[in-house]
């Protein structure tokens, strides 16, 4: 246990909380910024099994904030499960790390979180995070919701049955239309958010839920703001995902993404699951220097990025050209529009 003396010097852990995180099982969903940072701090504490699912590879703006990831990396384009786990195993041969290249869905959600103690959230869509959120909650796993833009962050821990659930909060969470790929990022807002997820983690693999934090924390490590809000009396008892009759909406396809192929052309027509009113003065503005030729009537707006032209409608559905890849372009679709 030498490796983990200093852990296990801390009283709160000591060697019985040191054995309960060698039996731990933590699922990342996103090996990013956020998803590596978790990563290697668990896997430096001595986490037993760590499970990483990611459905991207690593490009050269990654290096700039994402941990684990080096230029031979980003020149092989490997897949970011794969070098995480390279990495990873190099950090601590002792942890089991399962790597998943994989887009998490409603379909697959549940398979990959059934054995799992704790989940972190590291992807960066909230569709993605509905679906946690009711997989989580169906099987009764706590997970900590992480997002971070800018120098901008925010954390908050779902303990099942416990506290409100993300579709409780949603109308609290203010950065739906802000992404990295738009307004940018730093990695010190990275780390903040991970050692706070990491935090949360160590807490609830030993055992320690009393100390779990209570309150949805933000800040904004640019502007030395800070801010904790208690939410335990947003709690609904209607809620469909945490209520008092659940039916987990964000497991069904009828509220997934829509994605489809038009016939005969190099084209992806995405469909939000719930339509929503697009501002487009609000949209280009974010938009800013991140894309090129926007352009916009009463009735769409348009930009190209790199090989493909995005032509957004009132409704938030888009049609991504250039492409037949679906995964492709709900991930374009993700990055520019949120």
């Amino acid at each position: 246990m030498e490796r983990y003396s200093r852990q296990i010097l801390f009283s709160p852990i000591g060697e019985a909380g040191q054995k309960k995180i060698r039996n731990g099982h933590v699922l990342i969903i996103g090996a990013g910024a956020l998803g590596t940072a978790n990563a290697e701090m668990l896997v430096r504490a001595g986490v037993g099994t760590l499970t990483i699912v990611d459905r991207d590879y690593v490009e050269w703006s990654n290096l700039q904030r994402q941990q684990l990831y080096t230029e031979e990396d980003a020149k092989q384009r490997l897949p970011k499960a794969v070098a995480s786990k390279q990495r990873l195993g190099e950090i601590n041969h002792e942890v089991k790390v399962n790597a998943m290249i994989e887009d998490v869905t409603a379909e697959n959600i549940c398979d990959f979180s059934k054995l799992a103690d704790v989940i972190v959230d590291a992807t960066d869509n909230f569709e993605t995070r509905l679906v946690i959120n009711d997989a989580a909650l169906k099987q009764k796993i706590p997970w900590i919701y992480g997002a971070c833009v800018g120098s901008y962050g925010l954390t908050y821990t779902v303990i099942p049955g416990l506290t409100p659930c993300l579709n409780c909060l949603l109308k609290q969470i203010p950065m739906e239309g802000q992404t990295c790929d738009t307004v940018g990022i730093i990695s010190p807002a990275v780390q903040m958010v991970a050692s706070y997820q990491t935090g949360e983690v160590l807490k609830l693999l030993t055992g320690a839920e009393d100390q779990v934090r209570k309150e949805l924390l933000s800040f904004d490590i640019w502007r030395n703001q800070f801010s904790q809000i208690k939410v335990n009396a947003l709690k609904n008892t209607g809620c469909p995902s945490c209520g008092d009759h659940p039916i987990y909406p964000f497991l069904s396809q009828d509220n997934s993404v829509k994605t489809s192929v038009l016939c005969g052309r190099d084209t992806v027509q995405i469909r939000p699951a719930a339509s929503k009113e697009m501002n487009f003065k609000e949209l280009a503005k974010t938009l800013g220097r991140a894309v090129d030729e926007i352009t916009a009537n009463p009735y769409l707006i348009s930009f190209q990025t790199g090989h493909h032209r995005i032509v957004v409608f009132r409704d938030g559905r888009a049609l991504i050209h250039g492409t037949k890849d679906m995964a492709e372009a709900k991930g374009i679709y993700q990055r520019y529009l949120g």
